[in-house]
């Protein structure tokens, strides 16, 4: 049974608030606990590019502390890249076939076992009768041993092409990808762990971390995804912002911060979908966020559409439907939407109280997007289709109140999660760089 599901009864039975009610705050008993020895492992993990196909890019290329644990761009470029954050551009000696085609989603408080679904369209997500306790994309395939679904999230990533992998004959790992041998002796995942056990420090470290693992052959890709997972639940855990101080009963807000917290709970009708303590209800819903970039398809799909959840639930209810993202920190954490439309996190909150006005009025010119030779604009066309799908009445919101608001949510930034507990190592077992921002 899987760590995760420990504690979420206690997470369920805390509630959710409604709007006009302010949640509970956040304490211990909301987050699953951390092994720092493990922890401190992964951190080592997280940092070092041995996990991708080519060895040339970590977890932290498009996960990074300096960019609010994403990568600042709308949609980053992942295998073919160089350069970190703002600064990343298309490789001019391994040209990426297309950008990401979603936006970096933020880390901060994923060991909350408030969550129960990952991804933005949730395609991992708990379910105890399934293999793993998880509904994952592998299915039945699903191996066991994953400590919790943060674990199992975490390493899906390794698999694409576009992100870590790397493409169909540059290396082993993509080989074995497009094979489709995934798990098992010889899979993408054992190639990495062997990778990993082969380096005598991290052999070491396992050792000494895990009581099962005896000798270096012993370490299993879930291993290596157990000690990443246990490093961001402890590196970017978020209770400490001034919101914070406000749900403990030990401040209050300045104004228009003040007024802004009012509008959330209250009138702008915030809450009904960013509630509880991390601010989000998990729940899916279509709210017209643009569509730039590739979109979401199988490979023998032309289209530039992502139609989010509906490709997990097959329920034509979910067309156009996102998982609604917690707003901890949301100030650090832009470009905004699952596409990484919106760079201005004002923009994206009005575009946001009135999506179909925003659809309406939306340019490419607020998106990030280093130099590539593709057409980013192509799912802009599926503009009407988009907005049919949005159920949504806006609320009648002044400038004056936007300001208000986004006043509010510069209250969720917490200093500790901006720099984490650990930090950037200075270096990695394998040898390799480790990428840091300059």
């Amino acid at each position: 049974m899987m760590r995760k599901f420990f504690g979420l009864m206690v997470a369920m039975a805390a509630g959710v608030a409604s709007a006009g009610e302010l949640p509970a705050p956040l304490t211990d008993a909301d987050f699953a606990p951390v092994n720092e020895a493990e922890a401190r492992l992964g951190q080592l993990l997280f940092y070092d590019p041995i996990l991708s196909g080519n060895r040339n890019l970590s977890c932290a290329t498009c996960h990074n502390p300096a960019f609010g644990t994403g990568d600042g761009l709308s949609l980053g470029i992942g295998d073919g890249g160089i350069g970190l954050g703002l600064r990343r551009v298309a490789n001019p000696d391994n040209m990426p076939e297309q950008r990401i085609p979603r936006n970096a989603p933020s880390l901060f408080n994923l060991g909350a076992y408030e969550f129960t679904a990952l991804f933005y369209d949730g395609r991992i997500e708990i379910d105890p009768d399934r293999p793993g306790g998880m509904r994952t994309p592998l299915d039945a395939d699903m191996v066991t041993g994953f400590a919790s679904m943060l674990s199992a999230q975490t390493m899906f990533p390794v698999l694409s092409a576009d992100e870590m992998a790397g493409h169909y004959s540059e290396n082993e790992v993509a080989q074995a990808v497009r094979r489709g041998v995934i798990t098992g002796e010889g899979g993408a995942w054992d190639i990495i762990a062997r990778r990993v056990s082969d380096i005598p420090a991290y052999a070491d470290e396992f050792a000494a971390v895990y009581e099962h693992i005896d000798a270096p052959e012993q370490i299993a890709f879930t291993d290596i995804s157990n000690a990443i997972a246990a490093f961001m639940e402890f590196e970017w855990r978020s209770d400490t912002a001034p919101f914070d101080a406000v749900l403990r009963g030990e401040a209050t807000l300045p104004e228009p911060a003040a007024t802004g917290m009012d509008l959330f709970y209250g009138k702008a009708g915030c809450a009904a979908c960013h509630s509880g303590p991390l601010l989000t209800n998990h729940r899916f819903y279509a709210m017209g966020a643009p569509q730039i970039g590739p979109g979401k398809a199988a490979r023998f799909e032309t289209h530039a559409r992502d139609e989010g959840r509906f490709r997990v639930t097959g329920d034509p209810a979910d067309l156009y439907a996102f998982r609604t993202p917690s707003l901890r920190n949301v100030a650090l954490t832009g470009p905004y939407g699952h596409a990484g439309a919106h760079s201005d996190l004002r923009s994206f909150v009005e575009a946001h109280i009135d999506p179909v006005a925003g659809l309406q009025n939306y340019d490419l010119t607020q998106a990030v997007l280093p130099d590539l030779s593709v057409d980013d604009a192509r799912g802009l066309a599926d503009f009407d289709t988009i907005a049919s799908a949005v159920r949504y009445d806006p609320p009648d919101i002044s400038d004056a109140e936007v300001t208000a608001l986004i006043a509010f949510l510069n209250t969720l930034t917490d200093p500790v999660a901006m720099t984490g507990r650990l930090g950037v190592p200075e270096t990695v077992p394998s040898g390799l760089p480790v990428d840091r921002a300059r």
